[in-house]
């Protein structure tokens, strides 16, 4: 999803009691402006409040320190209070998402505005329609309104791409409970879907995957959206299944034998018995 040009603060922001708290700490000035480019930069990853590199590789507090151009022991400190007063959330894979960001962004206001700019939009075209191919800019649509026309266009792609059906398969597969609604595990679904991949292909890399780590202790935990729809996934769709790990053990392919293959070792044995000859003697 591309990013947004713009976040909504409050104008009441710092008469929050969290913010106030935040100004009365050592520099409290450089932390409230880390709070922001944070804010500033979920709306850029556009991704219901996550922040992160790409979908496989999530910030560290040393690259924020980078981008955010502020020293790495603040960085550490803004971090850490904003995780203590349940402003952001910190997943076990590092990815950093900002607490309630739907409900701060007012997703409700933004579709009665992406209705109305899609009112507008279409009026504006029927009028450079009447008024000929002359007409050229934008007239009275504005930037934003055409950055959420393009969201809505982003929006629709998505209504033909099934989240529900492959998340409900990985989890009766791997006997899980991911939800298809996180913003995470849908980008990386989408993105796998823009590459081209079908639904079958989502099945067949659930299988070939639980097939192999399912009974695994050590590989049982990334049987999930992250691992399995990533950037390997093309790999995972090519690998030769193999057979289940029992006992934490490591899976291996089965051997098998073809028919011929056995056919070929009943006609040696017959000629054993029948023939008191060394075997060496045999034709390969």
């Amino acid at each position: 999803m591309a990013d947004v040009k713009w976040i909504k603060l409050s104008t009441h922001m710092f008469d929050d009691e969290k913010i106030r708290l935040i100004e009365q700490m050592p520099e409290a000035d450089t932390i409230l402006i880390i709070w922001v480019k944070l804010l500033a930069q979920a709306g850029k990853t556009n991704a219901s409040g996550y922040i992160y590199l790409s979908e496989t590789i999530p910030y560290t507090e040393e690259m924020l320190s980078t981008i955010f151009n502020r020293s790495l022991p603040v960085v550490r400190l803004a971090i850490s209070t904003f995780h203590q007063f349940g402003m952001i959330e910190v997943s076990e894979e590092k990815y950093i998402s900002i607490v309630n960001w739907d409900k701060h962004q007012s997703i409700t206001g933004l579709d009665k505005i992406r209705e109305q700019t899609r009112e507008r939009v279409a009026k504006h075209r029927e009028k450079k329609k009447e008024l000929g191919s002359n007409v050229t800019g934008n007239g009275d649509v504005t930037d934003i309104e055409l950055e959420l026309y393009k969201e809505e266009l982003e929006i629709d792609k998505e209504k033909d791409i099934p989240f529900i059906e492959i998340v409900n398969y990985l989890n009766q597969q791997a006997h899980k409970n991911y939800k298809y609604s996180t913003r995470k595990t849908k980008d990386l679904i989408k993105a796998r879907w823009n590459d081209g991949f079908t639904l079958n292909d989502f099945k067949k890399v659930i299988d070939v995957k639980c097939k192999e780590w399912l009974n695994n202790n050590d590989m049982n935990n990334y049987l999930r959206p992250e691992t399995l729809f990533g950037t390997k996934f093309e790999g995972y769709l090519n690998q030769k299944e193999v057979a289940h790990a029992d006992n934490g053990g490591s899976a291996t392919e089965a051997p098998r034998k073809s028919l011929s293959d056995i056919a070929n070792e009943r006609s040696r044995r017959t000629v054993l018995q029948s023939r008191e000859v060394d075997e060496s003697e045999l034709p390969l």
